[in-house]
């Protein structure tokens, strides 16, 4: 299909076109014409976006039933979305990925920053998990994973339909093997040391969080020969499993996924670590506040929950949960101490996070001295134009 093929859509006079000529990747339904044509489009259909005067500004996505009715695919309005068009893209994000790690394991893909707006693709070295949680990228997934077998090599294409994101888009939750096989057990990942093992098929989200690798690394630095450190929502063991192999004496992981904390302790497993780490499983703030009843103390306590604030309705309610993770978890760590607390929830912003991890700390009787922010690692780029691309925050302290 060409684009002289497309339907066209158009802006309202009302609608920023300014913000989407400068790179914002958007249109929000209320800024849209939607008369009965565009309303009788088919959800992830293709078409030529216009501004209210009908000039074209670029080929974009259309979802009629998404609050995102319009996703922007390339601003050259005779741009040909078709196999060759993925596979320069991916290929672009390769050649970054390639540039900043020497093993294939990474986030290849990430969505609008990458320039495909909605698509997540994160690499484990022959195999690759695609989450396509935008509809037109469930339509065209099929030309998706093709051209990422012709740019990567990669044997083994999975499709991940988990998430908040696919639901608001009207899909479905089927995740599928779309090239390959799908691993047969866990597959090992180094980073910073360790190995971690990903569940591709029945973890959460891709099966592994890459993001947070840079935030490991830095934990990592704070931990003294023989430290005991906290991994608290520990997942697969990321922060937990970065400290043993600093050098850390022991470690426990605290989830509330037996699953999680199966794969945690293979991992340390792998890396020769097991006797130095242990699990708990349970609410985290039960636990925490059980550690603290027992008098348990360590030296680097690190707290990496998941979106406690997904969207503006529940900031409220999310910035008082991270106030109450501050302030269990500071309870825990010895004087002269380091605690770690995250954030992965894009509607809480840094200034937000950072006033409730001090508040937190203030309330457990503690002081703490700010010594570094991180974010998600160079393989989640940041398209500046969308704030929630710049979702991860991590807060450590020396309290």
């Amino acid at each position: 299909m060409t684009t002289d093929d497309l339907p066209r859509v158009r802006l309202m006079p009302k609608a920023n076109a300014r913000a989407i000529r400068h790179g914002f990747p958007w249109v929000y339904a209320n800024e849209l014409v939607t008369d009965r044509r565009t309303r009788a489009l088919s959800p992830g259909s293709l078409a030529v976006l216009e501004d209210s005067t009908r000039v074209e500004m670029g080929v974009v996505a259309v979802n009629p039933a998404s609050r995102i009715i319009c996703r922007m695919l390339d601003r050259d309005p005779a741009a040909v979305i078709d196999r060759a068009w993925f596979a320069a893209r991916i290929a672009r994000a390769l050649e970054l990925r390639k540039r900043l790690y020497d093993q294939p394991f990474y986030r290849l893909i990430h969505a609008e920053a990458d320039g495909l707006p909605g698509v997540v693709i994160d690499r484990f070295g022959d195999a690759a998990v695609i989450q396509p949680n935008a509809a037109w990228a469930e339509v065209l997934v099929e030309e998706l994973a093709a051209a990422l077998i012709e740019v990567t090599g990669v044997s083994t294409v999975l499709k991940n339909a988990s998430g908040r994101t696919r639901v608001l888009e009207g899909l479905d939750d089927t995740s599928a093997v779309l090239r390959g096989v799908a691993p047969a057990a866990a597959v090992p990942v180094p980073m910073n040391g360790a190995t971690y093992m990903a569940d591709l098929t029945g973890g959460q989200k891709t099966g592994l969080f890459y993001d947070q690798r840079p935030n490991h690394g830095f934990a990592a630095r704070l931990v003294a020969p023989g430290a005991r450190v906290l991994d608290v929502f520990s997942h697969v063991g990321g922060f937990g499993l970065a400290m043993l192999a600093a050098g850390a004496g022991q470690a426990l992981a605290v989830d509330g996924s037996a699953p999680a904390l199966e794969l945690a302790e293979a991992g340390a497993d792998a890396g020769g670590m097991a006797e130095r780490f242990a699990i708990r499983q349970g609410d985290a703030f039960d636990v925490m506040a059980a550690l603290a009843a027992e008098g348990a103390q360590f030296d680097v306590v690190v707290c990496d929950p998941p979106a406690f604030a997904p969207n503006k309705q529940a900031l409220d309610a999310g910035l008082r949960a991270y106030e109450r993770v501050a302030r269990l978890a500071a309870a825990l760590v010895v004087p002269g101490g380091y605690l770690g607390l995250c954030s992965c929830s894009h509607a809480a912003d840094l200034a937000n996070f950072r006033a409730a991890s001090a508040r937190g700390i203030g309330k457990a009787g503690r002081r703490g001295q700010l010594l570094h922010t991180g974010f998600a690692g160079p393989d989640h780029p940041q398209l500046p134009q969308l704030a929630e691309t710049a979702y991860l925050k991590a807060l450590f302290f020396r309290l």
